[in-house]
């Protein structure tokens, strides 16, 4: 049998919790990204947390909206920790049956990065593996799930398999995933998915690294632009 490598030193992980808590009120979001990033941290991955709305993020779909306008945007300096990242996985709460307001203002801003090119002329986020944690006490996790992981996927991140998990308590008013009582820190569907998933975002994570990526042939702009067609046929010419 062969032997299994569990050593992910090397690799940087960076979780962004879109709470709408501010610090240091208790975030039940950053209950699973603990379980998760402890994990990581175990096996020799570096990893960061940032809570969102502890920062002031413009609202936009530019890299830095200052240059848009706004006199203070907290968001460049997030997206050099986004870029020296490995994985990043995205957390946050359940509101409404859907993502959290300031879940919406990462993608939008992760977005505002997604023209940019890295070395081999792919798009900046190519090579990067992307992954997601929803809480709650309302159903919608997997809704919140698909839209974290197809937002992360559509930019250029590679979703490793079964790279969500969460936890939600009884529908209506009721104990959150910290509170006493609540199960959510004992409850094995949850705890066998967070744990799961973190091990698939760092085995990917770590091919992808080894491998240099993901090969850079079919899929540069700038070849088609200027008209490499990397196999497409076009009907009209057949």
């Amino acid at each position: 049998m062969t032997e299994i490598d569990l050593d992910f030193s090397g690799i940087k992980a960076l979780f962004i919790n879109c709470t709408l808590k501010r610090s240091p009120e208790v975030s039940n979001t950053q209950g699973l990204i603990d379980i998760s990033s402890a994990i990581m941290a175990k096996h020799g991955v570096e990893t960061d947390v940032v809570r969102a709305v502890d920062h002031d993020i413009a609202t936009g779909v530019w890299p830095d909206m200052r240059e848009h306008g706004w006199s203070a945007d907290d968001w460049p300096a997030i997206f050099e920790k986004v870029l020296a990242s490995d994985i990043l996985v995205l957390a946050g709460p359940i509101w409404l049956g859907d993502n959290s307001s300031v879940m919406k203002r990462v993608h939008e801003r992760l977005y505002g990065g997604s023209h940019l090119l890295n070395d081999a002329g792919q798009y900046l986020y190519y090579g990067r593996v992307g992954g997601c944690l929803i809480t709650g006490n309302e159903d919608g996790v997997k809704h919140c799930a698909q839209n974290v992981l197809y937002t992360l996927q559509h930019i250029g991140y590679t979703i490793p398999p079964q790279a969500d998990a969460g936890w939600i308590g009884e529908a209506g008013p009721g104990p959150s995933y910290l509170d006493p009582g609540s199960g959510g820190p004992d409850n094995d569907f949850t705890n066998r998915n967070t744990t799961f998933m973190t091990w698939n975002l760092m085995h990917l994570a770590r091919m992808l690294a080894r491998a240099g990526g993901v090969p850079a042939h079919g899929n540069i702009r700038a070849g088609w632009d200027a008209g490499c067609r990397y196999d497409f046929a076009n009907p009209e010419y057949r």
